[in-house]
């Protein structure tokens, strides 16, 4: 509870720092300053990517209504990179060198960031990032994520969410590995099998598919065969889902399945993805929504989103960490007075930023800080925390299939 009281302490100043507060309107004058970024608006990673263009929408309009950036204006210039780092990586040196952004905000998918993350290096341009998945990789002293993994993260994910199941009402001995080879998924899959053994889970099965697989049958027949008590599915998009309808159609329904990075709405939505637990660092329910600027920005998500027709409506761990990163990109500017790149990096290194999630900072490995990750799980088709106990939505603990 002690942690849970220092972000809670932490959150209260949110509304008077960064992001949906009540300050009135400022004059707005001069040029506008443009933000130039990528995501994957089309492609396998466009589910959750659409997430991610909501809320900077929502983000940009409510920092406009609140007088802009520095007293200017804000425009966000943003571009389909397709799900593909390669072409991030092209985008990115347009928006750089032909479109002459003012600032950078990174991609969504750890792939399209390490492809940014090298156009920023080489240009001395700050980069924030969404969703970075190995910290290992990010050894760019200008780039920050707003991912709250800590610079460890396939040591401590995988430990919290074997804490978690280890509350299910019957505790994992056996476990079963399934991995897509998408970098940031792989690489904590790799770790979860590692500290499943530590552990004392008996592997059962280990498997991996290829990135843009969406033939799941072979994969769900060998997992039923096993008779695992614990599938971790190292996934991301619509991954998972695709993996939990092929194992429908054969009538096989895992005792207890964790999934890594799946898109939230399909997740939360199909039949036969009840009950299914994931990784996470913001849910909309108490204690995260106990304040005001947050409970504004959930109100006007599930607006838009509404509006939009998406599927899920609700805010969860994608658009927390999409609305993060724009806190830490209007927390350094303001802090500095400044556009300067080095001046705004040099600044978030030395500080701790309320957001969203909680506290973060960046002094340790590769500008990584505290690993804030929590479990969720699919309850009633709405995704709730469950672990630990001082974020869980209140009476929610974790349940069996």
């Amino acid at each position: 509870m002690k942690a849970f009281a220092k972000w809670a302490a932490a959150a209260a100043a949110l509304t008077a720092v960064v992001g949906l507060s009540a300050e009135p309107a400022r004059a707005q004058g001069g040029k506008p300053i443009v933000i130039g970024s990528t995501l994957a608006l089309t492609g396998p990673l466009s589910a959750t990517g659409l997430v991610h263009k909501l809320t900077g929408e929502i983000y940009v309009d409510d920092l406009n209504k609140r007088g802009g950036l520095l007293g200017r204006k804000v425009e966000w210039l943003l571009k389909d990179d397709q799900s593909k780092p390669d072409l991030a990586r092209t985008l990115y040196e347009q928006l750089i060198t032909a479109d002459k952004v003012d600032l950078l905000m990174g991609p969504y998918a750890t792939g399209a960031i390490l492809s940014s993350i090298s156009v920023a290096q080489r240009y001395n341009k700050m980069l924030i990032s969404h969703t970075m998945g190995i910290p290992s990789l990010a050894k760019y002293d200008m780039h920050f994520p707003a991912w709250s993994l800590g610079p460890d993260p396939a040591t401590t994910v995988p430990t919290t969410a074997f804490d978690a199941v280890a509350q299910a009402p019957k505790p994992p001995k056996t476990i079963a590995i399934v991995t897509s080879k998408f970098p940031s998924v792989h690489f904590l899959s790799l770790g979860a099998r590692d500290i499943a053994k530590k552990r004392g889970l008996t592997e059962v099965l280990f498997l991996e598919w290829e990135f843009g697989n969406r033939d799941f049958g072979p994969i769900a027949a060998r997992v039923k065969d096993a008779k695992p008590d614990l599938v971790w599915s190292g996934n991301i998009g619509l991954e998972g889902n695709m993996l939990l309808e092929a194992m429908k159609k054969i009538d096989y329904t895992p005792p207890l399945h964790i999934h890594s990075y799946p898109a939230p709405g399909p997740m939360a939505s199909a039949p036969e993805t009840d009950k299914a637990l994931a990784l996470t660092i913001f849910e909309e329910h108490p204690p995260f929504t106990n304040n005001p600027a947050v409970a504004q920005f959930v109100r006007t998500f599930r607006e838009r989103a509404t509006a939009a027709g998406m599927p899920y409506t609700a805010v969860e761990t994608q658009a927390a960490a999409s609305y993060t990163a724009w806190q830490l990109l209007e927390a350094a500017a303001v802090a500095t007075n400044s556009l300067d790149d080095k001046k705004m990096a040099d600044w978030l290194k030395k500080s701790q930023v309320p957001t969203i999630q909680g506290t973060l900072r960046f002094d340790r490995g590769n500008n990584f800080g505290d690993d804030l990750m929590r479990i969720k799980q699919v309850q009633n088709k709405t995704w709730v925390t469950v672990w630990p106990k001082e974020y869980a939505a209140p009476g929610a603990t974790i349940k069996m299939p």
